[in-house]
């Protein structure tokens, strides 16, 4: 059967028993990588996934199963599970699924890989990167193209499909020099296209001379409280902890810093977050909701107002809320008039944060964590790569004691930030 077939044939069987509220979607993706481990080209793979997830709706209680089977005997024994699942939860009137929209096809990327690139990309980032940083170990450099195709559909006519062909790239390395040795290190991008030297996307080439000169690292001598700047790198770190505050379980059940913030300022004004998902400048799109409600682009903080909840149906009806026009993320954060240097300049004591290591912040907005490949900075001047040194403060505090935003950006494919100059963090 064909998918749509499939998501057709499994909304049948649920009406069939008597369901008269369901949903489904049925997605299946093929991964073709190119892997580097160790300094070396090493594999080259194709695999398959496919998940059917269900959902069915009986006097206000709520089942669902997903399989990855999608033969005719799988799917009949998984409608009667999500239908005996159902049956024996507990009701709740705030559940519901999407109201009736036009069917509709969405498409982000190709729709098949270009190969020879993809070899050639790799092979050069690794030739590269062996020639102009010796002390690099790629421990791991994955090259891949992602493709999934998406069916999604409801008991209310919603039918709605999704291409997606992209590439994406995520490198792991560390440095040595003698016995001497850095922190890992990692980051990646997504693209349409490959169009140009994969070490010139994102920040890969600048993470790759600070891990080289990071295989000599020092502490920092006394606690202080300081400014830190957030790379572009980092900050998506932050800003997934302030989505956390703003999701349905986290405003249900009251425990949000920002349950009755809507409209009111929780941070600097020089601060702008948007979740585009349908952004051009994003290579990264997403079109539906994971309640299946087509996607638009909202602003989330707006010059340091909360003008969004990342609820959905459930949490809209729980709260008497609005129902968020996406899920969040697709990031794009303003930038700001100071560049980089300005901003370093204007530091007395601090940190340069490139990579924090930390569990999720408290209820009440409090963090702490450890500073990794980052660096310490004095009197205007980047000093030297710090030693694994604690950091805590608040992350309410932090966006409000945001100092500056970079007027540089870098594009992530997935998100776009800028680097971000806070105050009042406890260095330790």
């Amino acid at each position: 059967m064909s998918n749509q077939s499939i998501i057709e044939y499994t909304m049948q069987q649920l009406k069939k028993h008597g369901v008269t509220e369901s949903s489904c979607s049925l997605s299946d993706s093929e991964k073709q990588e190119l892997n580097i481990e160790h300094g070396e080209m090493s594999l080259f793979r194709t695999t398959f996934n496919s998940s059917l997830s269900i959902e069915a709706f009986i006097d206000g209680k709520k089942g669902s199963t997903s399989i990855n089977k999608t033969d005719t005997n799988s799917i009949d024994n998984a409608v009667l599970k999500v239908i005996e699942l159902a049956k024996s939860s507990q009701p709740d009137e705030c559940y519901g699924i999407s109201d009736y929209q036009p069917s509709k096809i969405f498409t982000c990327g190709s729709e098949n890989p270009d190969l020879d690139v993809m070899y050639d990309s790799l092979s050069d980032f690794n030739k590269y990167t062996k020639e102009k940083y010796p002390k690099i170990i790629l421990e791991a450099a994955i090259l891949s193209f992602d493709r999934t195709n998406t069916i999604v559909g409801n008991s209310n006519g919603v039918n709605f499909e999704i291409n997606k062909g992209l590439y994406n790239f995520g490198p792991m390395f560390t440095a040595k020099d003698g016995k001497d040795t850095s922190s890992f290190n990692y980051t990646g991008f997504c693209a349409k296209e490959i169009t140009k030297p994969l070490h010139q996307y994102a920040m890969i080439n600048q993470l790759l001379k600070e891990t080289e000169e990071q295989v000599k690292t020092s502490p920092i001598s006394e606690k202080f409280i300081g400014d830190i700047i957030i790379t572009p790198d980092c900050l998506g770190d932050f800003l997934s902890m302030v989505e956390a505050y703003l999701s349905d379980f986290m405003i249900i059940s009251g425990r949000s810093v920002y349950k009755d913030k809507l409209n009111q300022k929780i941070a600097s004004s020089k601060l702008t977050l948007h979740s585009h998902p349908l952004s051009d400048e994003l290579d990264f799109n997403y079109f539906i909701t994971g309640d299946a409600y087509t996607c638009e682009n909202t602003t989330i903080i707006d010059k340091g107002i909360l003008k969004t909840l990342l609820l959905g149906i459930y949490g809209s009806n729980k709260t008497g809320q609005k129902r968020s026009v996406n899920s969040g993320g697709s990031h794009i954060v303003e930038p700001g008039n100071k560049s980089f240097t300005e901003m370093v300049s204007s530091i007395n004591k601090g940190i340069l944060l490139s990579r924090f290591s930390g569990g999720n912040p408290s209820d009440n907005g409090d963090f702490s964590g450890v500073a990794k490949n980052s660096y310490y900075i004095e009197n205007g001047q980047i000093k030297y790569p710090i030693s694994e040194t604690m950091i805590s403060g608040n992350i309410c505090q932090m966006l409000n004691n945001i100092v500056d935003i970079s007027k540089e950006t870098i594009n992530f494919g997935y998100d776009i930030y800028p680097w971000v100059q806070c105050s009042g963090i406890t260095v330790s």
